[in-house]
C-alpha cells in the first residue's frame, strides 16, 4: 500500500511540475488583459446575451481592481429618510447625528451621507457637531 501511495504522490508532483509554467502564463495573460482593458481606444470585449465576454459577472466595467462601479438608484416616490431627518432637525435644532440615528432607529452611517446632501441643497447647516435648519 505504501508503494502505491508513494507512486501516486510522485505522479501528482510530476504533473504539478508540468502545469506550473502554464499556470504562470495564464496569470501573466490575465494581468496583461486587465491592463490593456483600461487603455483608451482598446476595443471592448464582444457582448453576448447582454454580458461582456471575458469577465465574470460583477467584475466591474473595465476597472483593474475588479470592483463594481455602478451607482445606486434612488427610490422613486420621495426620500422619506431625508424628509424625516429634515423634520427632526427643524423640531430639535442642534441635534447630532447619533441623536438623529437614535430617534430614527437607524445606524448613524446612513445619516453621514444624507445630511451633507441636505446641506448642499441649502436645507440644513452644521454648527459644531449639531445640525440646524437653514434660514
Amino acid at each position: 500500500m505504501a508503494d502505491f501511495l508513494d507512486t501516486k504522490v510522485s505522479e501528482i508532483e510530476a504533473r504539478l511540475k508540468e502545469l506550473r509554467p502554464l499556470v504562470d502564463e495564464y496569470q501573466r495573460l490575465e494581468a496583461a488583459k486587465a491592463a490593456l482593458s483600461g487603455v483608451k481606444g482598446a476595443s471592448p470585449a464582444p457582448v453576448r446575451n447582454g454580458r461582456r465576454r471575458g469577465r465574470p459577472p460583477g467584475s466591474g466595467s473595465g476597472t483593474r481592481s475588479g470592483t463594481v462601479t455602478r451607482r445606486r438608484r434612488r427610490r422613486r416616490g420621495g426620500a422619506t429618510r431625508s424628509n424625516q431627518t429634515l423634520e427632526l432637525v427643524r423640531t430639535r435644532p442642534g441635534i447630532t447625528i447619533p441623536e438623529l440615528a437614535d430617534a430614527m432607529k437607524i445606524k448613524p452611517n446612513y445619516l453621514y451621507r444624507i445630511l451633507p446632501s441636505l446641506q448642499s441643497d441649502g436645507l440644513v447647516r452644521k454648527e459644531g457637531k449639531g445640525w440646524h435648519p437653514a434660514g
